[in-house]
């Protein structure tokens, strides 16, 4: 299969997978990392595996050595170098290429690159990475929104009966599971944290994996653009060399040992740079809107009046009494669970609901009792591995 076919299979995996009519039980950043990012890293190890794209991904180069398919195994395997001090000379007339030259052992700074043999893995591996906070917020929320959203995700109720009996169900399991919900909000933020952490740390480990040159790398391309001398140093070639050296030795007719000096030209750093200046770029955006992501959810946390706002936008709330009530009668779990709900039902449906909740919670109020968990949940199916209803916990 050629590279465009296992991009294309990559393609159509996810459409399939994530355009199914599902509940939504994440915001747009949180889609991000597991959807985007996973999808970018896994096609550009598709990419950087498919030799036959730009073809042999090393070619090395010896007057005195009879063999190039030996030789250019040999310096695949066991890395090439360049050599600082000639990168900023002019090529063909201080040197042959940036990078290449006379070696001096005893004397000379060599930078190995040996990062070419590792790129397919090192992307497949940061790309289950961003998966990672995504399963396990699956594993926790075990589809709980989709059983209580199911047939109200969307304008497709039959009937009034079927509508107002599906509301009534709705709004005595909101009533019996008050204040149960935190667990569920909380792991869902300890996903967030995940996804920042991850990103944060992706960053780093790249900047480990290409021998410290990741972190300002997008800056120092940014400033590459602006310069105007002819002469100037291409960071990209700095890192991604496209044309190196390789030292090999072996024996002669009378056993004597041979040095045999080879420039190698690195096809695959022509691929390999500009999927790294792109990751550059888009994982410190993504840093960025996950950190703001934690921000904003931080803010849910300790200020009710912006879970006011929130419940206001998106829970259809338009009377102030109900959302007073709404506010000061929930937790930061409960209104998590409501906003969650206000991503999967109807909005005449969840502004109704809105309305009914508010009004048993005055009433409730007004009676001076809090109505105990009920030990059973009238028409929410339960989950196989539970003995009683969904419970959020």
């Amino acid at each position: 299969m050629g590279v465009f076919g296992l991009a294309a299979s990559v393609g159509h995996y996810f459409r399939i997978r994530y355009l199914a009519d599902k509940a939504d039980i994440d915001n747009a950043i949180f889609k991000l990392h597991y959807r985007f990012t996973t999808a970018a890293f896994f096609l550009s190890c598709v990419l950087v595996s498919a030799y036959d794209l730009i073809g042999p991904p090393i070619d090395c180069i010896s007057d005195d050595f009879p063999r190039p398919v030996a030789l250019n195994t040999y310096c695949w395997i066991s890395s090439t170098f360049t050599l600082p001090y000639q990168t900023n000379k002019l090529a063909g007339v201080d040197n042959a290429h940036p990078g290449v030259g006379p070696v001096n052992p005893d004397n000379d700074d060599l930078v190995r690159h040996a990062y070419y043999q590792w790129v397919p893995f090192m992307l497949f591996f940061q790309g289950i990475l961003f998966y990672m906070p995504h399963y396990f917020w699956k594993s926790r929320e075990q589809d709980k929104m989709s059983i209580i959203t199911d047939g109200m995700r969307s304008n497709d109720l039959d009937c009034q009966t079927e509508a107002k009996e599906k509301k009534k169900i709705l709004l005595k399991y909101l009533e019996d599971t008050r204040g149960m919900h935190l667990g569920y909000a909380w792991s869902y933020v300890i996903c967030e944290i995940l996804n920042f952490v991850n990103v944060v740390g992706n960053i780093f480990f790249i900047d480990k994996f290409l021998g410290g040159a990741f972190l300002k790398f997008g800056a120092r391309v940014i400033q590459f653009t602006e310069w105007e001398d002819e002469n100037r140093t291409d960071p990209l070639i700095e890192i991604f060399p496209r044309v190196t050296k390789c030292t090999f030795h072996s024996y002669g007719s009378s056993g004597t040992i041979q040095k045999h000096d080879a420039m190698c030209i690195l096809a695959l750093n022509v691929l390999n740079e500009k999927l790294y200046v792109f990751l550059w770029f888009w994982l410190v955006i993504l840093s960025v809107l996950s950190g703001l992501a934690l921000a904003y959810r931080l803010a849910l946390l300790v200020s009710s009046r912006i879970r006011g706002y929130i419940f206001q936008y998106n829970g259809k709330v338009t009377s102030p009494a109900v959302l007073d009530r709404l506010v000061h009668s929930t937790s930061f779990g409960d209104f998590f669970f409501i906003h969650m709900l206000s991503k999967n039902l109807e909005g005449l449906v969840l502004k109704e609901v809105m309305d009914d909740l508010a009004n048993e919670l005055t009433m409730e109020k007004l009676a001076g009792r809090r109505t105990p968990p009920s030990p059973k949940t009238d028409g929410i199916p339960m989950l196989p591995r539970y003995s009683k209803p969904v419970q959020l916990l």
